[in-house]
């Protein structure tokens, strides 16, 4: 969602269509698109929305955009029905550091872009099934509560597929490390005929 370009491009505002947004030392961002300060909640907006931004610290011209994403990621987590378990973050955590890192990090954001075009088409099919205008919040929670079996199927194969995926790619890393790594305990060794 964010772009890199030199502070010096950002004083004169945004472009390239990229809204810029500068954070102060004293915690609060000023929209230089507006020329107002603006929220958490604000940011929140334009990412619901869809629209390119980027975060830069006001002195530093360093971007910042990650850290208050996460920021919203947290706030979001610690108010109301939060979207990870404490098993699931705990395992994430587990990752940093970790010689998968990188492949976890990848397979996630698949798996989340996904899982946002199931939703952006399931949205589209259905959204003229009520007098051809687009479902309202009402709506929405009928007719999911109605499909709630249905989609559960849908995610629990979706899920399976997934988890299958990842241990194909799992066994492939595996596989290709000890065609290069023959003498290295641990990992097996290839069959005679494949070198």
């Amino acid at each position: 969602m964010a772009t890199t370009r030199r502070a010096a491009d950002n004083e004169s505002g945004p472009s390239d269509g990229v809204r810029v947004l500068k954070k102060y030392p004293n915690r609060r961002l000023y929209d230089t698109q507006t020329s107002a300060y603006i929220t958490l909640a604000d940011v929140k907006q334009m990412v619901l929305g869809g629209e390119l931004f980027e975060v830069r610290d006001a002195k530093t011209g360093e971007d910042l955009t990650r850290s208050i994403l996460l920021q919203i990621i947290l706030e979001e987590e610690s108010a109301g029905v939060p979207m990870f378990s404490t098993q699931t973050l705990a395992q994430i955590i587990r990752f940093y550091g970790h010689t998968m890192q990188g492949l976890m990090g990848t397979y996630l954001e698949k798996n989340v872009q996904a899982f946002f075009d199931l939703q952006s088409r399931f949205a589209e099919q259905t959204g003229g099934l009520y007098e051809g205008k687009a479902f309202n919040p009402e709506a929405w929670s009928q007719f999911m509560a109605m499909q709630t079996p249905l989609l559960q199927g849908m995610m629990g194969n979706y899920m399976d597929q997934s988890k299958n995926l990842f241990v194909q790619m799992q066994e492939q890393m595996q596989k290709q490390a000890s065609s290069f790594f023959p003498t290295v305990p641990g990992f097996p060794q290839p069959p005679s005929g494949s070198r």
